[in-house]
């Protein structure tokens, strides 16, 4: 079944974005910005800002890279941008998805040297989180060939939209985005279920009864779970239409990776279904996860363990002082 268009607004919908953002039927991101520019400006607003800079000086400021790594949250940080003050210019040389490098400048900022520092910090937040996702996805997006790497649900509180949009631009895919738009039966549902079999069968009758027409994933631990599944995987709608095969996976302490357990898994379904993998997933073991034919691996480290992608926004101090000159104000 569709799910509903997300509700954002067109100022984020940038034209040359490569990636747009995931669908999502009630979150708003112009909401999520305004949302941390107040948490940052309280009652008062940016008060040092307002101490020491003349309401009328100009500045232009520059986005520097100080690591490589994958850009994102370009569209983001426009709206910030739009948001403080809609007579900001800015300008990219870069965009979503492009790989940086340590030492690039590749975005300008103009206009009212309050405004730009007002909106610094939020939109460098967004962009620098946004950017290590995308960074660490890329890795493992690459490592986990031919599997296709997915994220979870374990982002941070109201971001994951964001989270989740970072990990589209890194070169990822989108598990579920909530609760609300796949049938997901973990481990907890089925022993509160009396079992796989009652927790499917509940499943099946709950969507059609409500004439829903979506993803049916069940997690397993062990090869007899595996069996239980395929047991009852069902046709047509409410059917069972991935397995997850959950910590499948044993690392040595020597960084041996034995799939064994995996591969076994993959060979019982046989292509009636979807597979994941999840559990033990790290850039050292993808690449043998992701050979044992798996559809899918997951990883909940790409959001709840990003590492942000250092970057910072510096004005030109020699073009604040030429303009505060010709202005006055300097």
């Amino acid at each position: 079944m569709a799910r509903a268009a997300v509700a954002v607004d067109e100022s984020l919908s940038r034209a040359r974005a490569p990636v747009p953002a995931p669908a999502h039927p009630s979150y708003e991101l112009s909401t999520i910005i305004q949302l941390a520019l107040k948490e940052d400006a309280g009652d008062r607003g940016d008060v040092t800002c307002l101490a020491t800079i003349p309401p009328v000086t100009q500045a232009e400021a520059q986005f520097l890279a100080k690591a490589d790594g994958v850009l994102a949250g370009v569209a983001v940080a426009d709206a910030v941008f739009r948001e403080v003050d809609p007579t900001l210019k800015v300008e990219w040389s870069a965009e979503d998805g492009d790989l940086i490098a340590k030492g690039q400048h590749f975005g300008t900022v103009r206009g009212n040297a309050r405004s730009i520092l007002t909106a610094e910090r939020i939109a460098l937040n967004f962009m620098q989180r946004m950017s290590g996702i995308a960074t660490a996805t890329r890795k493992m997006a690459e490592a986990a060939k031919p599997a296709r790497i997915l994220e979870t649900r374990k982002t941070a509180p109201g971001l994951r939209l964001i989270d989740k949009w970072a990990v589209l631009i890194g070169g990822g895919e989108n598990h579920r985005m909530g609760l609300f738009d796949m049938v997901m039966i973990k481990d907890n549902h089925i022993a509160a279920a009396g079992g796989i079999e009652g927790a499917v069968e509940g499943a099946r009758e709950y969507l059609r009864e409500n004439n829903l027409d979506m993803g049916v994933e069940v997690e397993t631990r062990t090869l007899a779970e595996v069996e239980a599944v395929l047991g009852c995987l069902g046709e047509g709608r409410g059917r069972v239409t991935r397995v997850m095969l959950d910590n499948m996976v044993t690392v040595s302490p020597d960084g041996g990776v034995d799939t064994d357990m995996l591969r076994t898994a993959v060979k019982l379904i046989d292509g009636r279904c979807e597979t994941e993998a999840s559990g033990n997933v790290t850039l050292a073991t993808v690449n043998a996860i992701g050979a044992t034919g798996v559809t899918f691996i997951s990883s909940g480290a790409l959001t709840h363990s990003v590492t942000a992608l250092d970057i910072s926004l510096n004005i030109d101090t020699e073009l604040a002082l030429e303009v505060g000159r010709r202005t006055n104000t300097a």
